[in-house]
This record gives structure tokens, C-alpha cells and sequence, in this order.
């Protein structure tokens, strides 16, 4: 149900933005194209202007070493997979938050990062460049976060595997909004 009538650009990026899971091309996904993407996604709402983000690369080049060290964190008889499974995307983008004792913060933090994911990946997009969001069980494993060198008051928002495609990924449609809507009547 469309009550607005003709979509604006931005519109029209946010319903053509897809998930990309596998797929990807050989295109290196470059340090430089990161970071420019990241200059712009980080203008999302901030609570306190605390900016509460920090990221880690990972490269096409340290992939492959990455991908071991972090697979070892699971059983033995899960290691292959979860290699091979690191190693799918060109590159992954780790992102880590500032992790406050305070639930008001902590959640104003997580809703800063959660939007400025967004912001990256519709920028993401705009170059063909796919991104998906994985929350898998080793963002929650300390020995991960001593892998990767995150403090005691930061937690690890997720893994953004990354890589350019040839195939855009099918559309999943999504419920009528009206479904989720409701008006308050005192």
C-alpha cells in the first residue's frame, strides 16, 4: 500500500537494498573504499553526540588468517565450516560499540550503531558493493574479542561481510504496514 504517492531516490534505495549473502565476485573490496563509505554512514543519530562505533577491516589480504583464528573458537568438529563460512565475503567489517553500564546509554548506543549500519550499507549499495549483518554465535565469545583486541566495555555489534556481485539477490517482500500500525485512543 503505497499512501504517498511517487518515491523519492532515497525511498527507492532503502526497498532495492538486499542482503548479500554469497555470491561474490572476484572485485577486491578495498580499505579506501571503506573508510569512504564510513565517513558518510557515521552521520547517523547519535545520543550525546557519543558517537559510541569503532571498526575493524579485515581485507581479502588477512582474510584467510582471520577466518582460522576465529573458527578455532568453536568445536573442533564445527571448525572446517565455520572457516570456509568466514571465508565466503571479500572482506568483513567488524563492528564495535561502546558498551556503557548504563541501560539507558547501552541501548541509545545500540540504536546509534544499528542506524549507522544501515547508513553503510545503503552507501554500500549505491556502488554495487553487497553487505550483509551477521550476528553469528562467535560476536558473542570472549576468546573473539581477545582475538580481536575489544575491551571489557565494548561488545561486538556484528560481523558486515562484504563483497561486490554480479546477481542481485530476490526481493522478500514485506508485511502491509498496516499490519504493524496502530493508533493510540486513549
Amino acid at each position: 500500500m503505497n499512501t504517498t504517492g511517487k518515491k523519492t531516490a532515497l525511498a527507492k534505495a532503502i526497498r532495492e537494498r538486499r542482503s548479500v549473502k554469497k555470491g561474490y565476485n572476484d572485485k577486491a573490496v578495498t580499505e579506501e573504499v571503506i573508510l569512504d563509505l564510513l565517513e558518510d554512514a557515521v552521520w547517523a543519530p547519535t545520543h550525546g553526540m557519543r558517537q559510541p562505533w569503532r571498526f575493524i577491516f579485515v581485507g581479502p589480504e588477512k582474510l584467510g588468517t582471520f577466518a582460522k583464528k576465529i573458527a578455532s573458537t568453536y568445536p573442533e568438529e564445527r571448525q572446517q565450516n565455520r572457516e570456509d563460512y568466514l571465508n565466503e565475503p571479500n572482506a568483513i567489517l567488524v563492528v564495535v560499540m561502546d558498551e556503557p553500564e548504563i541501560p539507558k546509554q547501552w541501548e541509545e548506543n545500540y540504536g546509534a550503531v544499528a542506524s549507522m549500519i544501515q547508513n553503510f550499507w545503503l552507501l554500500a549499495w549505491e556502488r554495487q558493493l553487497g553487505a550483509v549483518w551477521k550476528t553469528n554465535p562467535h560476536i558473542y565469545d570472549p576468546k573473539v574479542k581477545e582475538i580481536l583486541n575489544i575491551g571489557d566495555e565494548e561488545k561486538i555489534v556484528g560481523f558486515v561481510h562484504l563483497g561486490y556481485f554480479d546477481e542481485q539477490p530476490a526481493l522478500k517482500e514485506r508485511l502491509p504496514i498496516t499490519e504493524k500500525f496502530t493508533r493510540y485512543e486513549g
